[in-house]
C-alpha cells in the first residue's frame, strides 16, 4: 500500500494574488506539500517578502511582479514560465477584488475593473497555460470564486456577477479540456479572514451576522481554503472536476 500520496512533490503551481489572504496561504500550504510554486502581485515588495520567508525553508519559490488584469501582465507571467523550465501543472486563479455599491451606484468603469480582475485575468491566463497544462500528468485548474457567485451574499452586482461567471467558466473547461486531462474546480470561500475582508470584520455588527448564518458559528481561516484547493490540485482528487466546492461552514444550506 503506498501510503505517501497526500503530496504534491515534482508539481509546479502558478498562483494569483499569492501575497495575501487565501492565495498567500494556498502558496504555503502547496510549498509544505513539495511543490514548486510561482506567486505573483502587482508589488514587488510583497513578492520580496514572500520569497525571503520561502527561502527560509528552502522551498522552490520564485516570483512575478504583474498585474494580470491586464495583457501586459499576463504576458509577463507568461514569460517567466516560459523561461524557467515551460512547465506547469497547476494553475490557481485566485486574484481578486471588489467594489462594494448598489448596481445602480456601480459604474461602467467600475463594474469593468472588476471583470478584469476576477474574470478576464483567469479565462487568458488558461488559454496562455494550456501548452503547459496538457502536457503535464495531472494537470489542474482551480478557480477561487466565492459563495456570492451562488447566492447574494451582499457583496455587490459587479462581484457576485464575476464571480458566477468564474464559476460557470470551470464546468465548461472541465467539459472542454477533459480530454487533455485538464481538471478544473471551483472553490467558493464564504466570509474569511483577509485583507479583502478585514475592513469589515472589523465592524461588531458584520461579525454578528456572519456568526449567526453560519452553522459553524465562525468566520473561516484562509488556510482553511488553502487546505481544499490544495487537495484540488493534487491526485488524490483526480476524478473531481467541474465541481464548485461551497467551503461556507455550511452557511448556504439555510434559508434563515
Amino acid at each position: 500500500m503506498n501510503t505517501n500520496t497526500w503530496t504534491l512533490t515534482g508539481k509546479k503551481a502558478l498562483i494569483t494574488g499569492s501575497t495575501k489572504g487565501i492565495g498567500l496561504a494556498t502558496a504555503w500550504e502547496m510549498l509544505s506539500l513539495g511543490a514548486e510554486v510561482v506567486i505573483v502581485s502587482r508589488h514587488q515588495s510583497d513578492i520580496d517578502r514572500v520569497l525571503a520567508e520561502g527561502k527560509n525553508f528552502n522551498y522552490k519559490i520564485s516570483g512575478v511582479e504583474a498585474d494580470v488584469s491586464t495583457k501586459e501582465g499576463r504576458e509577463k507571467v507568461l514569460k517567466h514560465i516560459e523561461n524557467h523550465g515551460a512547465r506547469l501543472d497547476i494553475l490557481v486563479n485566485n486574484v481578486g477584488t471588489n467594489i462594494r455599491k448598489s448596481f445602480l451606484d456601480t459604474s461602467e468603469e467600475e463594474m469593468d475593473g472588476v471583470f478584469k480582475t476576477n474574470l478576464t485575468s483567469g479565462v487568458e491566463l488558461a488559454k496562455s497555460m494550456f501548452p503547459f497544462l496538457k502536457q503535464s500528468k495531472s494537470p489542474s485548474i482551480v478557480n477561487v470564486a466565492s459563495v456570492a457567485g451562488s447566492v447574494d451574499a451582499g457583496t455587490g452586482a459587479a462581484y457576485g456577477m464575476s464571480k458566477g461567471a468564474e464559476i460557470q467558466l470551470s464546468r465548461i473547461l472541465a467539459n472542454e479540456w477533459g480530454v487533455h486531462g485538464i481538471r478544473v474546480n471551483t472553490v467558493s470561500p464564504w466570509f474569511t479572514e483577509t485583507p479583502l475582508t478585514e475592513p469589515l470584520l472589523q465592524k461588531p455588527e458584520i461579525v454578528a451576522k456572519v456568526q449567526a448564518r453560519t452553522p459553524l458559528g465562525r468566520v473561516a481561516k484562509a488556510s482553511e481554503m488553502a487546505n481544499v484547493i490544495a487537495f484540488l490540485a493534487m491526485e488524490k482528487s483526480s476524478y473531481v472536476t467541474g465541481q464548485n466546492i461551497l467551503v461556507d461552514g455550511g452557511m448556504t444550506t439555510r434559508a434563515l
